[in-house]
């Protein structure tokens, strides 16, 4: 555990990607296939789930460090972090360091403490704690909670296996795909140079696209050498068919089979060895629906008869990177399109209603295909997707060069002009400063809270905006202060729709802060109108 705990710690002291690949990898080198295993899985994004309720962690803490309870959560606003606050408050061990291994820990005693009896658990805890310094406590913490983040890309840790292996990283991050499980036979197959054995049901690494932030592509050249397709606005998935069975896994390498059982129904319809890319979204008359209606169905772990009807979903595919078992991947765009679009005309009607070709954008030079753009909104998309026409499918996100090229260009944010009402301290570094924000529109003379934003702003701003609302706050409730109404701010957001859950009744999808409007007033701020407008929701 303190070789774990002294690895985050110099992963999370540097931003050099190139020193945090090197730092691992020769962590990885050193460790035993039981601990590389769980390593790799927690820096890949693996979380266990949290084993105690932070109430009792911060009982117990409190008392063990002696502290009265409104002490405690002043420190814990202050720090902003639970596990670093528990760690920086306990007294010093009583007891010799633990020599337990991060595998044991992990297995026999993190794991295990769901299943302990909750009069059990703060001895458990006192005594763990006792067993540990300051830096293997915060890991420790981290764990039980969690909430176990390190800012490593999934790309690094691909790389530093890689280096340890002599392996492609290409291949170490084929391997890691999907529901890859901590163990030591894991870890061995993941760096065994000869191994070939692949998982029916493993998806293959996502391909990303860069955003293209011109106005217009003209930078990319020749028109010709691009095709355009719609940035559908939904959930990215890919649709695996091997074996006799289907499998559904989201962009984040979730297993989601189980929520969409009738995208996987139309997927038995495929030939054995098919391996599609493409989007989840709502669909209803014929058209995409609101990502409101998708997200009424991400929630559902087993969706009903009801849910189905009510918030159906098809599968839009643009991509075909497997056909009869075979690999498509480095195959240019055009022929594994032509691939993509004989498998679906293969197959029923029924079939291609809910596995739908994603159709191509028209327009002849770069200005026609702006003009298209623009329609994008009223078509409840995004905006659009180019890829050259000779691009392979590549890992992760590339710019350029043998993986080939995908670009995003996205319709420019909704925004609205919004009060600042509340604000709370924000988490880690920024624990000392307001950041995270609450904004409220004009509703009948009064101002309702629509949405928070926790980005946008450059440091300087932030400490702006901290300044004034140290000096405008007018209560306090907790660790949010309720500000004087006095500071307006342009609120940009990707997408916005009704909701019964909001207070305003209205949902942004993705808002931040575009820039502060000090040349506007309050009483300039936007209104709910405005951003029913902006819904299409008639008044």
């Amino acid at each position: 555990m303190r070789e774990f705990a002294a690895l985050y710690a110099a992963l999370d002291s540097t931003t050099s990607t190139r020193t945090r690949r090197e730092v691992l990898a020769t962590h990885l080198a050193r460790a035993s296939a039981e601990d590389a295993a769980w390593t790799v899985w927690f820096l890949c994004g693996g979380k266990s789930r949290q084993a105690v309720p932070a109430r009792v962690l911060r009982e117990v803490a409190a008392r063990r460090a002696g502290l009265p309870d409104w002490l405690f959560e002043e420190s814990y606003q202050a720090v902003g972090d639970l596990a670093e606050t528990l760690a920086l408050l306990l007294p010093p061990p009583s007891r010799t360091l633990s020599t337990l291994t991060l595998a044991q820990w992990v297995e026999q005693r993190v794991l295990s403490l769901r299943a302990t009896p909750a009069d059990r658990v703060p001895a458990l805890l006192e005594a763990w704690w006792d067993e540990l310094d300051t830096a293997s406590r915060f890991v420790l913490n981290k764990l039980i909670t969690g909430g176990f983040r390190v800012g490593v890309s999934r790309q690094t840790v691909v790389q530093a296996v890689a280096a340890v292996a002599g392996v492609a990283p290409q291949v170490i991050a084929e391997r890691l795909a999907g529901d890859w499980q901590p163990s030591p036979l894991a870890w061995q197959a993941l760096i065994d140079p000869h191994a070939t054995a692949v998982p029916p049901a493993r998806p293959y690494p996502f391909f990303l696209a860069q955003s293209l932030v011109a106005a217009t592509p003209d930078a990319l050249g020749d028109r010709a050498r691009w095709i355009a397709e719609w940035k559908w606005d939904g959930i990215r998935a890919q649709l695996v068919c091997r074996a006799g069975e289907v499998h559904l896994w989201s962009r984040g390498e979730e297993s989601i089979t189980v929520r969409y059982p009738e995208v996987v129904a139309a997927a038995r319809a495929l030939p054995s060895g098919s391996v599609l890319d493409g989007e989840l979204v709502a669909w209803r008359d014929g058209a995409v629906a609101p990502f409101a209606l998708l997200q009424r169905r991400i929630g559902l772990a087993r969706p009903g008869a009801t849910a189905l009807a009510r918030a159906p979903v098809v599968f839009i595919a643009w991509d075909l990177l497997e056909q009869g078992g075979v690999d498509l991947r480095a195959q240019p765009w055009t022929r594994r399109r032509a691939a993509l679009e004989g498998l679906l005309a293969g197959t029923d009607e029924g079939v291609r209603d809910v596995l739908r070709l994603s159709p191509q954008v028209e327009g002849g030079d770069w200005a026609a295909l702006a003009r298209a753009r623009e329609s994008a909104r009223g078509r409840r998309v995004e905006g659009l997707m180019l890829k050259r026409v000779d691009s392979a499918y590549g890992i992760g996100r590339t710019k350029s060069a043998p993986e080939g090229e995908w670009w995003k260009w996205k319709l420019d944010p909704l925004s609205v002009d919004a009060v600042l009402v509340y604000a709370q301290r924000g988490h880690g570094r920024r624990a000392s400063l307001y950041t995270d924000y609450t904004f409220a529109v004009w509703h009948e003379g009064a101002l309702v809270p629509f949405a928070k934003a926790y980005s946008g702003l450059a440091d300087a701003e932030i400490r702006e905006v901290d300044a004034f609302i140290r000096g405008n706050t007018i209560e306090r409730f907790g660790p949010v202060r309720s500000v004087t109404p006095r500071l307006v701010c342009e609120i940009g957001f990707e997408g916005i729709g009704e909701s019964p859950r909001h207070k305003s009744g209205i949902a942004v999808r993705f808002p931040r802060i575009l820039r502060l409007r000090g040349d506007k007033s309050p009483q300039d701020a936007d209104t709910l109108a405005r951003l029913r407008e902006l819904a299409g929701i008639a008044p």
